[in-house]
């Protein structure tokens, strides 16, 4: 994390203590977030982030900030005062007020919180564990980025302790639905395929954009059920999140990955375009 976060208006230091107990979305995880790519200053598809985020605020029952015009400029004030123009970063909206243990003198119903830090290094490829009813399909709260993530953050630490790099969670049928912070993806022949929103997944912004804004000639993206078969199956199996882009799945749990084909060589070089003009557009403007 970089030296400086976003409370609400105010840029303060990380190291000061502007948090209570009394804050009941910190005790319960009763809040939403995203993670936005910095990308010479601007915030890679701040417009997307921001809709899903609004959204998951309405079925958390979350207040959230009216003004997205407002929240991007404190959040871009925050990139600039850590020198942040190519980072990662992390921006919640937490719910203040509620429940049996709310405290006392607060005076705001949300808190939003922000904090930059360096982009990750994710080497060549993720090799991937399997955790079964990893994802409840059926829940009404399927598919929302809130804060209480501690089960995903078992799920990867088990992954690493057994020497894997990510998880892929299957839902109560047994289907593939995503892994614990990135959508996977298959490719058979010319066709690429993703889980749909109804096997529980996140609707990742990477994801989204693949489905519905790049286009390479001669491929297909949809949606399709997915089982660990057609994993085994697939040419190529990938990841996408906003920090990773299409990153190359090389082994998964119990099964063989072919590894073939260049689907997602392609995609990622449309990707890669999509990415500089959506910057170029932006800084511009």
């Amino acid at each position: 994390m970089h030296r400086y976060i976003l409370h609400n208006d105010s840029i303060r230091d990380a190291n000061e203590k502007v948090l209570s107990a009394g804050q009941v979305g910190f005790l319960n995880g009763w809040g939403v977030f995203s993670t936005i790519r910095v990308a010479q200053g601007v915030l890679f598809e701040y417009e997307r982030h921001f809709a899903r985020m609004k959204r998951d605020a309405q079925l958390m029952r979350v207040p959230f900030p009216g003004d997205p015009d407002s929240l991007e400029q404190r959040l871009l004030r925050l990139v600039e005062r850590n020198e942040a123009k190519h980072s990662t970063l992390r921006v919640a909206v937490v719910r203040n007020r509620g429940g049996l243990f709310e405290g006392p003198d607060l005076e705001t119903d949300f808190d939003v919180l922000a904090f930059t830090t360096g982009l990750n290094n994710w080497g060549s490829g993720v090799r991937l564990s399997v955790v079964p009813q990893g994802r409840h399909a059926g829940s009404r709260f399927a598919g929302v980025k809130f804060t209480s993530w501690s089960m995903n953050l078992a799920f990867h630490e088990e992954a690493h302790e057994r020497g894997f790099d990510e998880v892929v969670l299957l839902n109560e049928r047994g289907e593939v639905s995503e892994c614990t912070s990135a959508n996977i993806f298959i490719a058979e022949g010319s066709n690429v395929w993703t889980p749909p929103l109804d096997s529980g997944c996140l609707s990742g912004v990477t994801r989204d954009l693949l489905l519905s804004e790049i286009r390479v000639p001669g491929i297909r993206v949809d949606e399709k059920t997915l089982t660990l078969n057609d994993l085994e199956a697939a040419d190529e199996v990938f990841i996408t999140s906003t920090t990773r882009d299409l990153l190359p799945v090389l082994s998964v749990e119990g099964i063989r990955i072919r590894r073939q084909g260049n689907c997602r060589d392609a995609l990622q070089a449309a990707f890669s375009q999509h990415i500089e003009d959506y910057v170029c557009s932006h800084a511009s403007a």
